[in-house]
């Protein structure tokens, strides 16, 4: 059961005002580069140990050396397992998913959209700034007194 949303009316009309929102599809998990997920591995650099001595082990090493195309050390260790060390930032083998978030401007408030206008920013960045100028001329109008 949802509650209901206690909202004031707002002095102004709808036309006077913009919506900014950020929002997130519902099922919209897409692949994202390491870097962009936060991961530990591309920015400290990580170790992957194999057993050559198994059809499995032989088959990870042959795809680290031939195929993977990162940068590695390897080094043999103590129990006879194969130790690759990969360098930092460069992609690892995990495939990192996330929820793209949409950074939407509309014309008007929680009333509606009057003119139906919708600015969808590309970059996070764009839509703080966007913000960012708009609070300003909040800001502005209030100390003119013409707010």
């Amino acid at each position: 059961m949802q509650r209901e949303i206690n909202r004031l009316m707002p002095q102004g009309r709808v036309e006077d005002y913009q919506t900014f929102q950020i929002t997130t599809p519902r099922d919209g998990a897409i692949v994202t580069a390491c870097k962009d997920a936060g991961c530990q591995a591309w920015a400290h650099g990580w170790q992957t140990t194999v057993d050559e001595r198994t059809q499995f082990g032989r088959a990870q090493a042959h795809y680290i050396r031939w195929q993977s195309g990162r940068t590695f050390r390897e080094q043999k260790a103590a129990d006879g397992r194969t130790v690759f060390r990969f360098e930092a930032f460069q992609r690892c083998f995990e495939e990192h998913k996330t929820r793209p978030e949409l950074y939407v401007v509309r014309h008007g408030d929680w009333r509606g959209n009057p003119s139906g206008r919708v600015k969808q920013h590309q970059r996070p960045a764009d839509w703080v700034e966007h913000f960012a100028l708009n609070q300003q001329k909040l800001a502005d109008q209030a100390q003119q007194g013409t707010y």
